[in-house]
């Protein structure tokens, strides 16, 4: 039997009352590689695509440089590394090539000094030239991963958009980083979603040296490849939405396979955290009794050891009452979660209200993800959606930055204790 993977499932209330009415349902599915995978590492190909235009000098440019300087710290004997730096037009500062020895480091760190601010922006040419360096190391056991840096607009987005179709047919994700309020937030999400990778936002020069490392670390605890959830469900039972919480919170969207199986693609999972779904279900009128509603099972591929779809599955069971004190009772790490994917979906709302021009709705739903974020404890975001509704009441539009850290801060507030798989 599989022991990479465990697969955890826990409803939001062990009972729903036998009301004869439907009735929704939510289910926290965790999927984490077990201690098994602890010593498993697969070797990076990275290369970091960074914009050294004119608007970089100063304080952003240091910081980079000690991010990249940190970056080679963190490498392995067996990790690839380049270094593509562009204004208008793209520079080869490290050739994709290991640093196996101190000296080998030390030799790539002065060249990363090298880097100085100026000129305009280009970031196709980059990206293709970054695509290139890691075509010289890919590996299908490896991390392969194109990391861009950006703090402004590019000329023809268009290019952009055909660099990032060639990189995903390479299956080479992108992760793609903002820093400061002038850069197309919209461009880099695209970007990065067609490559199967993911766009985030770092808000001043001093935060980048801990997101490169934190990035970095991330890619290296990354341990299982091509995990799919498979849910069997029970007929009557209706999937309605599948988020994805952790490692953020994001519309997993899914894709019916029959009438009553549906499937939702997983990617990669990092050891000691992997990721965690809630799915909402509409659960059909029961008797009083217990039923198995659905069964998920996960697949996945863990090329380092060989292993191509292994499966780990797990029954979803649920019993109707007619006690009223058990059909009351919640599980209160469930509902906290089901809580925050609500602020959530009330924040990205409210985003889209205010580009359409909806000044009302949009300052109504961050009031609402206030009240929520408030509540349970997120008081740094809670302040940010708080200022942002008094900005729309009282200048009928939001900061760059306002915009930024909502859309890329409001998935990252879900953080789960440790669960035991043998006592959940």
């Amino acid at each position: 039997m599989p022991n990479e993977v465990n697969l955890i499932c826990t409803l939001n209330k062990e009972y729903l009352p036998a009301t004869g009415q439907p009735q929704l349902a939510y289910v926290l599915i965790e999927i984490v590689p077990t201690q098994a995978m602890a010593a498993v590492q697969m070797p990076l190909n990275l290369s970091l695509v960074l914009d050294k235009s004119g608007s970089m000098d100063g304080a952003k440019m240091t910081c980079l440089k000690d991010a990249v300087k940190r970056v080679i710290d963190l490498l392995g004997p067996e990790d690839f590394i380049s270094v593509v730096a562009f204004d208008s037009s793209p520079k080869t500062l490290v050739k994709s090539q290991q640093a196996s020895s101190p000296a080998d480091k030390q030799n790539l760190k002065r060249q990363v000094d090298r880097l100085s601010a100026g000129g305009g922006t280009e970031i196709a040419p980059a990206m293709e030239v970054g695509l290139s360096e890691l075509r010289r190391a890919y590996a299908p056991n490896a991390i392969n991963r194109l990391v861009l840096l950006t703090d402004g607009q590019t000329e023809h987005e268009d290019r952009c958009h055909k660099q990032a179709q060639k990189q995903a047919g390479a299956g080479i994700p992108l992760v793609a980083l903002g820093i400061g309020g002038d850069w197309n937030e919209q461009l880099l999400i695209n970007l990065a979603a067609a490559t199967g990778g993911q766009a985030d936002y770092i808000a001043g020069p001093q935060q980048i040296v801990a997101y490169f490392q934190t990035a970095v670390q991330s890619m290296q605890a990354t341990v299982v490849q091509n995990a799919e959830l498979v849910l069997r469900l029970v007929a009557g039972i209706n999937p309605r939405k599948i988020w994805r919480v952790v490692p953020v919170i994001a519309d997993l969207g899914y894709r019916p396979l029959s009438d009553r199986v549906v499937a939702a693609p997983l990617g990669e999972l990092e050891k000691g955290q992997g990721q965690a779904l809630l799915v909402e279900l509409m659960l059909p009128a029961r008797q009083a009794g217990a039923y198995r509603i659905a069964q998920a099972e996960v697949t996945y591929d863990v090329p380092l050891l060989g292993l191509t779809q292994e499966k780990v599955r797990a029954d979803i069971m649920m019993s109707f009452t007619q006690d009223a004190f058990q059909a009351q009772q919640v599980n209160a790490r469930v509902m906290n979660i089901v809580e925050k994917v609500t602020a959530f979906k009330l924040q990205t709302r409210a985003l889209r209200e205010a580009e359409a021009g909806n000044i009302a709705n949009a300052t109504q739903q961050l009031r609402a993800a206030h009240t929520i974020l408030l509540s349970q404890g997120d008081a740094e975001l809670a302040k940010t959606v708080r200022l942002a509704a008094d900005e729309l009441e009282s200048q009928h539009k939001m900061s760059s930055e306002a915009q930024k850290t909502i859309r890329f801060g409001s998935g990252k507030t879900v953080r789960l204790d440790a669960t035991d798989p043998n006592n959940p």
